[in-house]
């Protein structure tokens, strides 16, 4: 029987940022890593949403003399966030994850406290679904 942390791709290989951090400091991230958008943690290591590249050209937009010379003067917690990723609990049934995953490209999973632990991306659920159909 499978379960979610058959899936789990650990918090120290993933991609994130703290809500502290500065727009500098996510764009840096977020061109590192190649994503699109990255899980967003507060200072106790909760997952408190998901930052996406658009969400930061927005900000850009709507903010009067924002420049990529001041990026680092705005907190990431201040930037309004238009997707939210529902997170999973590691101890959640394998099927509400497979629903969060068909509707986001990451499902963040949390233990208890909602402390963020890491990711399922639906690309390794669907690898893994196509090489037991295929087998």
């Amino acid at each position: 029987m499978m379960r979610i942390s058959d899936f789990l791709f650990a918090k120290d290989k993933v991609a994130y940022i703290h809500a502290t951090a500065n727009m500098q400091e996510a764009m840096d991230m977020l061109e590192k890593s190649h994503y699109s958008a990255i899980p967003v943690i507060d200072e106790n290591d909760k997952y408190v949403g998901t930052l996406s590249e658009g969400d930061l050209f927005w900000k850009m937009k709507n903010t009067p003399g924002l420049t990529f010379d001041n990026l680092d003067t705005v907190q990431v917690s201040d930037i309004n966030r238009r997707i939210y990723n529902e997170c999973v609990s590691i101890q959640a049934n394998l099927d509400d994850m497979l629903e969060l995953a068909a509707d986001q490209n990451f499902v963040p999973v949390v233990e208890e406290g909602e402390i963020f632990i890491g990711i399922i991306r639906r690309k390794d659920i669907i690898e893994y679904y196509t090489s037991n159909i295929m087998d």
